[in-house]
């Protein structure tokens, strides 16, 4: 899975890797569909069971966060000899994986399809463990490590080690440890379906009809087909876009660039400019929008800006790619352009990265030929329960476009294996999801924005606190954290958390898990603080940094 490129921990175990992804979607609720999930429409139309009608009704597609009425039925899995398979996942990522074998815990056969392992995909390369694990999250994660290293050696002189400048750094090692990781972590999450009883399929998947899938050649029908195929990385077509390097090249870099520019102002961007710029190289990130992160708190955004470019970013805000070409020395020349239209030319790259987006990986699969329904993006419109217009199709994580993190597809796959193994219809839960940003410095954030907040409540009361940590005082670091608290005043509920500074992913896994408990900011102030510590900060804002009512400021005081 997913568009994965953030992750809140290492993978130690194949059924632990945890990732990222971010775009978060949001739409319409959709009228009761009742509607058997299993077996044939004919089948469906002549079965007794269906609860109101004999045939399901149109299907309607659903976004996270919005109730419905759908009553759902679903068949447990019982290997009915009809089939070769009551579940044929394709895309053994984390939330195919999750799905197949919980599905088999709960007594389905499953078959889970996937591509032959390699470090970059392509339409016949991917790997069992998919983006998150293996081009994303995992590999991003141990590059935020090695290239963290650098500031401390330079922060430790303040604390009285003896300045020897920063040692060398051999990025051949470098990349042969993540490899070998990587080729362990593989190797785990295929002894992750075997154990699990679930039989892997490599291969190219593609849907022939609603209960058939074509695995290279080789034909395998199923009660049920989960399509958990995750995105790809795109890019924008632009003269020269084909000298341009994705994420996935990135993580496979054989020399360490001494120049780049990166284009786009994503999370996938900053993370990448603030890895390459720590191992000590020139970075110029490029986007269009006059802050980086659109769709994060506006006061996060103004803040992380400020310390992108403390920490030696050269941002170029407010700017377009118009081309890419090489130069006759072999490294390339960026051009970019403001809105007047005024070009400047960023030379002397080794490389040029686009971090501009990504897209379900939909292709070849088959899907319109069988009817199953595509969003404006490619993405696989589903409901609340993760069923596509084609009743025994099924979609979840990345490919959906929903919220693109992989804890968020192991939420649907396990979700989706007990409607469908166990019978029991069940939806998942989108609220209070956390995510992170591991830039330099990181962001974590979990629940609203004061933006939405405010949309929602009207009535708001706002916490804010700017430090700079202990550690930097002493080190010399100009770097600051900042925390943020968004309550509804009406309740006195914490509605959102945000902090910008290190630690902040370690941090809000925690305040997730109190706002997810709907915590009030009294009951915040009740809790003992762990001194010295930055964290500790949550729990002793008292003053109002500002109050918004009828989605208007007043006075703190007021």
């Amino acid at each position: 899975m997913q568009t994965c490129l953030s992750t809140g921990r290492a993978a130690g175990t194949a059924a632990g890797a945890q990732g990222v992804c971010r775009m978060q979607t949001t739409g319409r609720s959709h009228a009761p569909v009742q509607r058997t999930l299993a077996g044939s429409a004919a089948a469906m139309r002549a079965s007794s069971s269906c609860s109101a009608a004999a045939a399901p009704k149109p299907f309607r597609s659903t976004r996270p966060r919005r109730a419905h009425a759908a009553v759902v039925r679903a068949e447990g899995g019982n290997g009915s000899s009809e089939y070769d398979y009551d579940i044929i996942t394709i895309g053994a990522g984390s939330g195919g994986v999750r799905a197949s074998r919980f599905a088999t815990s709960y007594g389905a056969k499953v078959a889970c399809v996937e591509l032959p392992f390699d470090y970059i995909s392509s339409d016949s390369k991917g790997g069992v463990g998919g983006t998150c694990v293996l081009r994303g999250c995992v590999p991003k994660k141990l590059m935020v490590y090695a290239s963290e290293y650098a500031d401390d050696f330079k922060d430790s002189v303040g604390f009285g080690w003896e300045e020897r400048g920063v040692p060398s750094h051999s990025w051949t090692t470098f990349l042969e440890a993540k490899r070998k990781e990587l080729q362990r972590l593989n190797g785990a999450y295929k002894n992750t379906l075997k154990n699990a009883s679930v039989e892997l399929l490599e291969g190219f998947g593609r849907i022939v009809d609603a209960h058939t899938v074509d695995v290279s050649g080789k034909r395998y029908t199923a009660k049920n087909i989960l399509i958990a195929v995750g995105g790809k990385p795109t890019k924008l077509p632009i003269p020269g876009a084909e000298l341009c390097i994705t994420s996935d090249e990135a993580l496979e870099l054989p020399a360490q660039p001494k120049k780049i520019t990166v284009l786009g102002g994503g999370y996938i961007a900053l993370e990448f400019s603030g890895i390459f710029q720590r191992f000590g190289g020139e970075v110029h990130t490029v986007f269009r929008q006059p802050m980086p992160l659109r769709g994060f708190d506006e006061e996060v955004r103004k803040f992380a800006f400020e310390q992108y470019a403390a920490a030696g970013l050269t941002m170029h805000a407010g700017h377009t790619p118009v081309e890419v070409r090489k130069q006759p020395n072999g490294l390339l020349t960026c051009v970019v352009a403001d809105k007047d239209g005024n070009q400047t030319e960023i030379t002397d790259n080794d490389h040029v990265m686009m971090a501009t987006g990504r897209s379900p990986k939909v292709g070849g699969l088959g899907l319109e030929e069988v009817g199953v329904a595509l969003g404006k993006k490619g993405e696989v419109v589903v409901n609340a329960y993760s069923q596509t217009s084609v009743p025994s199709i099924w979609a979840v994580g990345d490919v959906t476009d929903r919220i693109n993190l992989t804890p968020v597809a192991l939420m649907e796959g396990m979700a989706l294996a007990k409607t469908l193994a166990l019978g029991e219809p069940t939806k998942p839960d989108y609220d209070f999801v956390p995510s992170a940003v591991f830039s330099n410095p990181s962001i974590a954030t979990v629940g609203l924005t004061e933006e939405q907040a405010v949309a929602k409540y009207g009535d708001v009361d706002v916490y804010t606190s700017s430090f700079r940590p202990m550690r930097n005082t002493i080190s010399g670091s100009p770097m600051r954290t900042l925390m943020k608290l968004v309550v509804a005043a009406g309740s006195d509920v914490v509605v959102g958390c945000h902090m910008v500074g290190d630690d902040s992913a370690e941090i809000m896994q925690g305040f997730a898990v109190a706002l997810k408990m709907r915590v009030t900011k009294a009951q915040l102030d009740t809790v003992v603080g762990i001194h010295p510590s930055a964290a500790e900060e949550f729990v002793t804002m008292r003053s109002v940094s500002r109050r918004i009512r009828k989605g208007q400021p007043v006075t703190a005081a007021a």
